[in-house]
């Protein structure tokens, strides 16, 4: 009882001597305060406006240019309201005690008069527009191609733009006429799904590669098989053929892609990097000469000339399906489940988004006029305006009678090399050639264009 008295009072003591400690302190600098020089209202005004503007500079600016595109909309709409700038905005801003802007020439002083007209005319001029599209044709579907008795994966226009080749799930490589559709050689030799074809413009050879691991070269004077390529470890998806040398690409299920010498059948080098499926190879003849699309997401830029990789673009969120390149401009552009990406060549730089295609986009192809074509595996084609990014059409491919709608898919497609015809290989075991509708003017078919300043702002 005596030693919980103690510890009390001892307790008591401590709590008295701290507030007593913590009172004289309060008591010392309240009686310093009135030393203190007054406060002065303009220095504190122009300190928080110059930390604003540090801090949220480029937020005012966006602010200025949207509420510049308001009062320009409202103007040409109804009775003209007060510009920014002028003597009621500046009033308005008082009474909400907003913070005085900072200028280049120093601060703006709220009771001068400034021109509003120029003011407006100089942030329109530094807001960003969107260039309005060129105008394209619409696309009809013309003919219908069956003839396969699976799933058509693949398809190449050979140089001279008669025929085309296509390769499907029943392991068959069939060569079409490209003017009237009708077969002209069935080629057997592989073993399972044909996934890639390519045609050589310097030689009479046919290039095949599948599932069954096979890299095949076909001699069209003969129709037989005079090569092929062994090296990939499993399936191969993609095959390109450099345009200047005598070099074959090849991309497969192995992560890899590999570079071989066309006629000694060498695999001179083997790109490795990619951590998932390559799906997709393209071969150009200038920098970067090789460039692939994998299921890691990514795609990479390959120096030919020492078999490393240059550069890899991860701006994708899912598996790249498709690359295709510009035939006139040094871009391509890549397909993805989350949406269709621009780059520039050499160094990847990116350009632009294409957005809405509501679909896993399998494939991709472009002609010279700047139409750029997607497919779904949901069987829609989308078209788009390759400068832009405006999608000027959408297209339901129909089923062939007898299918299931679920076989709906567009899993590759190509332009024939003039450019006026598309040529699509689908799920329902179809070919589908659509072409340009020529009854179609710009009175016909006007361009539904609604810009948004800030579309580009969002990637």
């Amino acid at each position: 009882m005596v030693l919980t008295m103690t510890e009390d009072v001892q307790r008591h003591s401590v709590h008295t001597l701290v507030f007593r400690s913590l009172k004289r302190s309060h008591d010392m600098f309240l009686s310093n305060q009135g030393l203190l020089p007054p406060v002065d209202e303009t220095a504190e005004k122009i300190r928080k406006a110059v930390k604003a503007r540090d801090c949220y500079g480029m937020v005012f600016d966006d602010v200025k240019k949207m509420q510049a595109m308001k009062h320009l909309r409202e103007s040409e709409a109804g009775p003209n309201p007060p510009p920014p700038g002028t003597a009621e905005t500046e009033a308005a801003e008082l009474s909400e005690g907003a913070v005085v802007p900072y200028m280049e020439n120093g601060f703006a002083n709220r009771n001068q008069p400034v021109n509003s007209q120029n003011q407006l005319a100089n942030i329109m001029k530094k807001a960003p527009t969107m260039p309005k599209p060129k105008w394209h044709a619409p696309w009809k579907l013309y003919r219908v191609i069956a003839g396969h008795l699976g799933w058509v994966r693949c398809a190449a226009v050979e140089p001279g733009n008669e025929w085309f080749a296509t390769g499907a799930a029943d392991r068959i490589i069939k060569i079409w006429d490209l003017a009237s559709g009708q077969l002209k050689v069935s080629l057997t030799g592989h073993v399972s799904t044909v996934r890639g074809l390519a045609v050589s413009a310097r030689h009479p050879y046919l290039f095949s590669c599948g599932e069954d691991r096979q890299v095949k070269c076909w001699d069209l004077e003969y129709n037989k098989v005079i090569r092929h390529y062994h090296g990939h470890l499993s399936a191969v998806y993609s095959l390109a053929l450099h345009p200047t040398i005598d070099v074959l690409l090849s991309a497969g299920r192995d992560s890899t892609a590999r570079v071989w010498d066309m006629r000694t059948k060498a695999n001179i080098h083997t790109l490795t990097g990619h951590t998932h499926t390559v799906s997709t190879v393209l071969a150009q003849a200038s920098e970067p000469q090789i460039i692939t699309g994998s299921h890691d997401s990514t795609i990479r830029l390959w120096d030919l000339a020492a078999g490393k990789s240059m550069c890899t673009l991860t701006n994708h969120k899912k598996s790249v399906r498709d690359l295709v390149l510009h035939p006139t401009l040094n871009m391509f552009a890549s397909g993805s489940p989350d949406n269709i990406k621009q780059w520039k060549c050499p160094d990847g730089k990116f350009i632009q988004n294409l957005s809405g295609h509501n679909a896993i986009v399998n494939c991709l192809a472009v002609n010279p006029e700047g139409v750029l074509v997607s497919g779904g595996d949901n069987g829609t084609l989308h078209l788009w305006d390759w400068r832009t990014g405006y999608n000027f059409q959408r297209l339901q491919a129909p089923v062939q009678p007898g299918s299931m709608d679920s076989e709906a898919g567009v899993f590759s497609m190509v332009f024939d090399h003039s450019g006026s015809r598309l040529i699509t290989t689908e799920a329902d075991k179809t070919i589908k050639i659509y072409k340009e509708d020529d009854t179609a003017t710009e009175e016909t078919h006007p361009i539904n264009w609604k810009p948004d300043i800030l579309k580009r702002r969002k990637f």
